[in-house]
């Protein structure tokens, strides 16, 4: 398959009305913001819910992760709904074959835990912005080559957090880097003031326990949170 000759995936009917924001857009929104909720969750239904009370608390940013049960038609759902309210990606994605599907849903762009470059080229050749997972610094030089528009720092937290991601931007500054992987309310700031362009922010935020007990709120309320914070560690 010859990904750079790939017909766009924007172009078909069904996605058409949906993806009406171009790349450029997508990325500033996500700078703004400044999260990325991480939407891992056990049904479709419940996935849903998180990204209702996401919303509520002012974020226009999230990612649905492919291990979510349904994902592409989760993914579907929330770009009918919501339009161009909510800026929505797919997370998890391994391959260019699931990129496209995710595309065609209405995602907006592209995440992985790791680096695939027939990923990264599907993206590039249809204008999706897409962030790659990377670790070392030859990983996340490599991940910017080959045409990342940010890199994912994973497992941020398990190799010295934002002291780990400060020490990356220090020689690397024209890369933009978004942290995954032990972001939490005590950590985001840290990691904004270390040079983060956005968070991906996981279970600290997206609580599943309080959202099978029916405290959606939970969320809404963190949501909240992580945006006061990283708007404080940005204007400190």
């Amino acid at each position: 398959m010859d990904l750079s000759k790939a017909p766009s995936p924007l172009r078909s009917a069904g996605a058409l009305q949906i993806n009406v924001m171009n790349k450029t857009d997508v990325l500033q929104r996500i700078r703004d913001t400044g999260l990325i909720p991480v939407v891992r969750a056990e049904s479709a239904d419940l996935a849903m819910r998180a990204v209702e009370a996401i919303k509520a608390g002012g974020v226009d940013v999230l990612e649905v992760t492919m291990t979510v049960p349904g994902a592409i038609d989760v993914i579907a759902k929330l770009a009918a709904t919501f339009g161009t309210e909510v800026v929505i990606g797919a997370g998890t994605v391994l391959d260019p074959d699931t990129a496209n599907k995710c595309v065609q849903a209405g995602a907006q762009f592209i995440v992985s835990p790791a680096l695939n470059e027939e990923t990264i080229a599907f993206c590039r050749a249809n204008d999706v912005a897409v962030f790659p997972g990377a670790l070392t610094p030859t990983e996340v030089v490599r991940a910017w080559n080959v045409g990342a528009d940010a890199v994912k720092v994973f497992p941020a937290g398990a190799v010295g957090g934002a002291s780990y991601l400060k020490a990356l931007k220090a020689p690397l500054p024209q890369i933009e880097l978004v942290p995954t992987g032990g972001v939490s309310l005590k950590t985001a700031a840290d990691f904004i003031k270390a040079g983060a362009m956005a968070l991906g922010v996981g279970a600290d935020l997206v609580d599943t326990k309080a959202l099978r007990e029916n405290h959606d709120e939970v969320i809404t309320e963190r949501a909240r949170q992580f945006l006061e914070i990283v708007r404080e560690a940005r204007a400190s």
